[in-house]
């Protein structure tokens, strides 16, 4: 048996824009237009409500110009209002041919928004409807705060549906207005009305206030629904739409009774490219496109992929055109450093493991973020030094920078046992630091080499603050050398930098 096929329609550039604080450009949505059909393959996208700005009827006219070449005409929907066909006039213009009438659908809305009889609602539906049809133009039908209806006024909302059985409409749309069903009362009224009206296609539309939009599109798909109206990101009012992403996979992987056309692999891109469009930044944690879904953490984890994946699931991250990730922290142990540095195609000794794994818990106490890229840095540092035996030590130091007075250290150092402390002013902290260092190797008849480069970077391709690496170039008699300090603050690098010098002249 095959399975049964749910319609996709894609409401982000429409309903997805109802997000405080959002809205796109013409360009923006055309672009985002292409990707919803063409790449991710939708089976519809609503784009706009009608009449609401010159700006917004430019966005249509350039979809719809576009889909017209490519024959996807009939998958671009507009939102519609019952106005005596002023919104059918603007979407002749516009170039749009699938319209979303937007109606009332409890008696609730009917009776105070409205002030109308079920009557003088529906004889002004029938109007809109008939004249949509001399225009060929398609009609959809919204039924606004259904889910109330349902819950508060059943008798009017059958009503309605029976009255909507001798119109010319395509499907039926169901929203959960307010976010308001239960996953139980979503499965009790759509089973109602799939077996009142078996031959009608119904959609159903959920919103995420009592974050149960996903856990209601799988009750709604049970009852026999038809298609569902989703969003990119979850985008939408108040707590959003049911997400697109989430819903694709939970019915690809929960529900083999039904199948959709959209493309996993292009899910992350097109999350990021919205991201991007609207300012909004997505929730690290979010499923499936969220930074740190697909990132392990605990080394124990990856231990347990390493043998026999044990910590996998069927989200595997390529589904989705991504990667997974082991983070590095003070949990991740030398598990997830093993893991990237096999990424990287590095090799270490398992005492170089242990040096590396002790300094990223040192980093990941100080509440810093270590990434992929900081590991040559954190090997370079860790591992520099070698055996060599540590004579100087700089036990502790103070630096102050104060406006309007000159930067000062105070510094003390342990040299073969014995300890010293100097204080200075310079032109900067770690001027200021030399000139103490110079001061106690002057006391001792004690040259020190002449620094002739300083040069501080940040690991190339890191996205963290953890880390940041100065080089200093020394020279002594003839001879020139290099040491390097790795720290979170540019300063403190410099210092350990001049104290590997101290142990090398």
């Amino acid at each position: 048996m095959s399975a049964r096929r749910i319609e996709i329609m894609d409401t982000t550039l429409r309903d997805g824009e109802q997000t405080s604080g959002v809205s796109f450009t013409a360009s923006e949505k055309l672009t985002l237009a292409k990707l919803l059909l063409e790449e991710l393959k939708v089976d519809r996208i609503e784009v706009a409500s009608a009449r609401v700005s010159e700006g917004e009827f430019e966005s249509v006219r350039q979809i719809t110009g576009w889909a017209a070449e490519h024959d996807l005409l009939d998958r671009v929907e507009v939102l519609t209002f019952v106005d005596g066909g002023q919104s059918l006039k603007w979407m002749q213009q516009a170039g749009a041919q699938v319209q979303n009438l937007l109606t009332k659908g409890s008696m609730n809305h009917l009776t105070y928004q409205l002030k109308k009889t079920p009557e003088a609602h529906f004889a002004d539906i029938a109007a809109v409807l008939k004249q949509a049809q001399s225009l060929g133009i398609t009609s959809n039908i919204y039924l606004e705060d259904w889910s109330n209806g349902m819950r508060n006024s059943p008798q009017y909302v059958f009503q309605f549906l029976d009255f909507l059985q001798t119109q010319p409409v395509a499907r039926i749309l169901l929203p959960d207005t307010l976010g308001v069903l239960t996953p139980e009362e979503t499965f009790e009224y759509l089973k109602a009305i799939r077996e009142r009206y078996p031959d009608q296609h119904f959609d159903f539309h959920g919103h995420n206030d009592y974050d149960l939009s996903v856990a209601n599109v799988m009750q709604a798909v049970r009852a026999g629904i038809n298609g569902l109206h989703l969003t990119v990101n979850g985008m939408g009012e108040r707590a959003g739409n049911a997400p697109l992403a989430s819903v694709v996979a939970v019915l690809n992987d929960f529900m083999p009774e039904v199948a959709v056309g959209v493309v996993e692999t292009s899910l992350f891109k097109v999350s990021k490219l919205v991201s991007a469009f609207t300012g909004i930044a997505i929730p690290a944690n979010k499923p499936i496109v969220g930074d740190n879904v697909f990132t392990q953490t605990a080394g124990i984890h990856a231990d347990g992929d390493n043998k026999k994946n044990l910590y996998f699931n069927d989200l595997m991250p390529e589904r989705f055109g991504r990667k997974r990730k082991y983070a590095l922290g003070k949990t991740s142990g030398k598990a997830n450093i093993q893991k990237n540095l096999q990424e990287m195609g590095l090799t270490l000794n398992e005492e170089e493991i242990r040096k590396v794994t002790a300094r990223i818990i040192e980093l990941g106490d100080k509440k810093e973020k270590v990434t992929k890229e900081d590991l040559p840095f954190i090997i370079s540092d860790v591992l520099g030094s070698g055996n060599q035996q540590q004579r100087v030590f700089i036990r502790s130091y103070v630096l102050t920078h104060a406006k309007g007075l000159q930067p000062s250290t105070a510094v003390a150092l342990e040299i073969d046992g014995a300890t010293y402390e100097a204080h200075a002013q310079g032109d900067g902290q770690f001027d200021a630091f030399m000139n103490a260092l110079r001061s106690v190797y002057k006391s001792l008849k004690r040259p020190l080499p002449t620094l002739i480069d300083y040069a501080v970077r940040i690991p190339p391709g890191s996205h963290s603050d953890a880390l940041c690496e100065t080089v200093i170039t020394w020279k002594q008699d003839q001879r020139e050398f290099t040491t390097r300090g790795l720290d979170s603050d540019q300063t403190v690098s410099a210092i350990k930098a001049t104290e590997k010098m101290l142990n090398l002249c």
